[in-house]
């Protein structure tokens, strides 16, 4: 009986031992479990800050896009305000012209007419 006593004694603390390697083992993979759980934490963080950043410059982007969207509208509308005046501009240079037209004319007419008056004066004087 002894000899059975020694040998589940012998197998006890050969049990024991490996038990004990294998606590270690799983103490060891805990302690990396663990680490690895801290660095995942910190990277997600790191994720969520570079989303936070990348969302301040899409809205900072949509600002942008917005104010040049009422620029382009301005300048739409100048321009649509430039149209008739443009137009306006025209029919006015096309009256100047038919003006200086008609003056041009008128022009003519009158220095026939003063031609006239000036031969027809200048023949009196001789004559007399």
């Amino acid at each position: 009986m002894a000899s059975e006593v020694r040998n589940l004694a012998q197998r006890s603390a050969s049990a024991a031992k490996e038990i004990r390697g294998l606590i270690e083992t799983s103490v060891e993979r805990v302690t990396t479990g663990s680490r690895l759980v801290g660095s995942a934490g910190i990277t997600m963080r790191e994720i969520v800050d570079a989303a936070k950043k990348v969302r301040e410059l899409i809205d900072g982007i949509a600002t942008s896009v917005i104010e040049q969207s009422r620029g382009v509208g301005q300048v739409g509308q100048s321009i649509a305000q430039l149209d008739p005046m443009t137009q306006q501009n025209a029919a006015l240079v096309e009256q100047s012209a038919a003006a200086s037209s008609s003056l041009k004319d008128q022009a003519r007419q009158l220095e026939l007419a003063v031609a006239t008056f000036s031969t027809t004066g200048a023949s009196l004087l001789a004559a007399a």
